[in-house]
């Protein structure tokens, strides 16, 4: 049977539904207008290394940077996000996360790659944020990886889902403040053993579903940068609003 009409039929029994409020859409994978409208995008002006959202115009000769990364500089070169971490972008994120709603991946491709589309380049390697097994196992899946694959799915780009591995469990980092996050990451993560030729000089786009603080991201930028990667930036799904 055509593959058209098959398309059709399956439409037919199951309309495409809004992955925000269930209402009916044209199409797969989408957001009605109100629940676009209603979703927090990062647009204009955002900070080089963080990417959140900066109040302002682009200045034309100097990258602007928000005060938390001005305050501590960050390990990695670059930094974007798609989203800010509030409303429904929240819940957008956590239904990924702990609700099994894969369904946001293939938009949730397309908004990294856009959000990302300045700091990509053609030669660079995407890599997910790693978890230790025991949480794996609990979860049953890495829901950064999944992004990391939808961005690589989207843009082409060589996707490396296993470089980075977490030795050590750690605790959850909900209610440290941000200098035991920083500690409790210390060395957390690592690069996978006999992998340093894949990355060598190589630029690296590493990739998270929310930024906070930036431990973790901080903990796997040292792991790449201090065995040879190239330049390492960050893209998140969503962004916590500036760090403190």
């Amino acid at each position: 049977m055509n593959r058209r009409i098959v398309h059709s039929l399956v439409q037919a029994i199951y309309p495409p539904r809004c992955l925000g409020c269930g209402a009916m859409v044209e199409s797969d994978f989408g957001l009605c207008g109100p629940c676009w409208r209603d979703t927090p995008f990062i647009s204009g002006l955002v900070c080089e290394a963080c990417g959140v959202p900066l109040p302002g115009a682009r200045p034309d000769e100097e990258r602007a940077h928000c005060d938390a990364c001005l305050r501590q500089p960050r390990v990695w070169a670059r930094g974007r996000a798609a989203l800010l971490y509030q409303d429904r972008a929240r819940r957008l994120v956590l239904g990924l996360k702990h609700g099994d709603r894969h369904d946001v991946l293939r938009p949730a491709g397309r908004w990294l790659a856009r959000a990302g589309r300045d700091i990509l380049g053609r030669d660079k390697l995407v890599v997910p944020m790693p978890l230790h097994w025991g949480r794996l196992i609990k979860r049953r899946f890495n829901q950064s990886a999944l992004l990391a694959e939808a961005l690589a799915r989207e843009t082409g780009l060589r996707h490396a889902p296993d470089l980075l591995i977490r030795p050590r469990a750690t605790p959850s980092l909900g209610g440290l403040g941000h200098d035991q996050r920083f500690q409790v990451m210390a060395g957390a993560i690592a690069l996978r053993e006999g992998r340093r030729r894949q990355i060598a000089g190589r630029g690296v786009i590493l990739v998270d579903d929310v930024m906070t603080s930036g431990a973790s991201l901080t903990a796997a930028a040292e792991a790449l940068v201090t065995n040879g990667a190239g330049e390492v930036s960050i893209l998140v799904l969503a962004r916590a609003g500036p760090a403190t």
